[in-house]
């Protein structure tokens, strides 16, 4: 792609270039997310910008860079929770329902991440895996699941040989669901996922289903 400079800037006026490329973002996640990569344009996200398309190639150098900053930024998000995680005083069942939690209030709180992450699937994950970013990010909470699953087999509290990443997969795809299908779900079930008055039920579920397995007694079965 031909590279393109920087636009002239008006006189008086300098744009601050890390405002400048958070705002951009910030539009362009909620497009992406609402038109999807294929429905989403620059020059829509431009306008809602007071930017210019030439900028935003400028900043990003187009509409595939500027989707895969934008999914680079929403998973740095969750990851940042997940490295603020404190748990080392926890008791390993506090600490799974209290990492159980941040997951579930992280995923509650940003639909338009579960938006672009079941946008990136449709598209094969291809920018993920073109990502220079997203494949050294990784997941914080992996090691601190090692760590509560080691404490937990090793005071006999956990009877699960759990592997971390399927454990989650568990937690992520409860969360996830909730948000991604509750449209589906509320028509065929006539139940809101995301209701307000059910949320504490649900939350309270989610850890309740991950302990269940994580203590299960495998010698009944």
């Amino acid at each position: 792609m031909t590279s393109v400079e920087e636009p002239p800037r008006s006189a008086g006026r300098v744009r601050d270039a890390a405002r400048t490329r958070a705002e951009i973002l910030d539009v362009a996640t909620q497009e992406f997310a609402r038109a999807g990569y294929d429905g989403a344009r620059v020059d829509e996200i431009a306008a809602r910008t007071r930017t210019t398309k030439r900028m935003i190639y400028y900043y990003f150098g187009g509409k595939e860079q500027l989707f895969t900053a934008a999914l680079e930024r929403a998973y740095g998000a969750i990851r940042e929770a997940e490295r603020q995680l404190d748990v080392e005083h926890l008791d390993p069942v506090a600490a799974i329902r209290r990492l159980a939690e941040v997951t579930f209030d992280h995923h509650e709180r940003h639909p338009d991440f579960i938006r672009l992450v079941s946008i990136e699937n449709i598209h094969g994950a291809e920018h993920i895996a073109a990502s220079g970013k997203l494949d050294r990010i990784g997941s914080p909470a992996l090691e601190v699941i090692r760590r509560i699953l080691s404490a937990g087999q090793e005071s006999g509290l956990f009877t699960a040989d759990v592997d971390a990443v399927d454990l989650h997969a568990v937690i992520s795809s409860f969360c996830f669901f909730r948000v991604a299908n509750r449209h589906t779900f509320g028509v065929l079930f006539g139940r809101n996922l995301v209701d307000p008055g059910q949320r504490e039920h649900y939350r309270t579920m989610l850890g309740d289903m991950v302990i269940a397995y994580l203590t299960a007694d495998r010698a009944a079965g």
